[in-house]
């Protein structure tokens, strides 16, 4: 299990994180959100000791993780840490990249782990191509296989399907994090990405001002987001008597006393989006076609 406990840092008097706590447990996924300069790449680089922590502790078992005051060479074998940028090797092909850390004692087994990982981050047409050829999105693939070589018992990952097209980003996500659950691997990842939350995440951490406003489980803080910050982390959202609605939870409807002016409507593929003026405000509803500029229209809340 990984403890955070009372955590502070900052690079300077201002403090970047107030006070961090949270348990990871082995097998668990955490997300971490938060707006940009929420502390959420500093909070992984503390975890990995790539920073002493102004305060607290942080303890993986019963290994307290330090920093670089303590330790000559940042990081712990049982841990594995994946960033925005990727350090790779590029002279060298795919393979040859996430087999450095195998034994070469053991070839057959070697390669066997090797065409496992390439497998799971679906590069094996270019497992024999340098890295030094590859795009942004298959070295981060790259990167993320190489973090899995040695089989470590928990993965720190920032934004880690930032560089990678939507054509790949689905089953990508789907075989990184089964893989992590079948291993008992713990998984703490930063990201700016619901489709990297929903349907994978055990618990979801809200990182702002510095310190942890709200953790729970995706579903329950999508279901009764406390703020708004929580609920445009999941789509578009409305404040209506003080209460935030998301957009497929207003309805369109003959009879209301609520209506609204249509300011502009968006294909999103299986409906449309409507942006409607309401009491001065605008407001977004989904509905199944698109409607016509300036006309009114009457909405309805539906009940959560």
């Amino acid at each position: 299990m990984l403890q955070v406990k009372h955590v502070t840092f900052g690079y300077s008097k201002t403090k970047i994180l107030k006070n961090i706590s949270f348990n990871v447990s082995a097998g668990e996924n955490l997300s971490v959100i938060g707006k940009s300069g929420s502390g959420k790449s500093t909070l992984l680089k503390l975890l990995y000791g790539e920073y002493d922590v102004d305060e607290g502790h942080i303890l993986w078992e019963d290994t307290e993780i330090l920093g670089p005051k303590h330790n000559l060479v940042i990081g712990y074998d049982f841990m594995k840490y994946v960033a925005q940028e990727f350090d790779l090797m590029p002279f060298i092909t795919v393979e040859e990249n996430v087999g450095k850390y195998l034994s070469r004692f053991q070839p057959e087994k070697k390669e066997q782990r090797t065409n496992e990982l390439i497998k799971i981050v679906e590069l094996e047409a270019f497992a024999k191509t340098k890295v030094k050829n590859l795009s942004g999105g298959q070295k981060q693939r790259v990167a993320l296989a190489r973090a899995l070589a040695k089989a470590p018992k928990i993965l720190l990952l920032d934004e880690p399907f930032s560089h990678i097209d939507n054509f790949k980003k689905q089953s990508l996500r789907r075989n990184i994090f089964n893989y992590l659950k079948s291993k008992n691997i713990a998984c703490i990842v930063a990201t700016h990405e619901k489709q990297d939350v929903l349907g994978f995440s055990d618990q979801m951490l809200v990182l702002h001002q510095s310190k942890i406003i709200a953790r729970d489980t995706p579903a329950v803080l999508y279901e009764n987001p406390k703020l708004p910050l929580i609920a445009s982390f999941f789509g578009e959202y409305n404040i209506i008597a003080s209460k935030i609605y998301y957009a497929h939870e207003l309805k369109i409807v003959q009879e209301s006393k609520l209506k609204a002016i249509v300011k502009c409507t968006y294909f999103n593929g299986k409906n449309w989006l409507i942006e409607a003026s309401f009491n001065s405000q605008s407001i977004f509803i989904e509905h199944v076609e698109a409607l016509a500029i300036d006309s009114e229209i009457r909405f309805a809340v539906s009940k959560r």
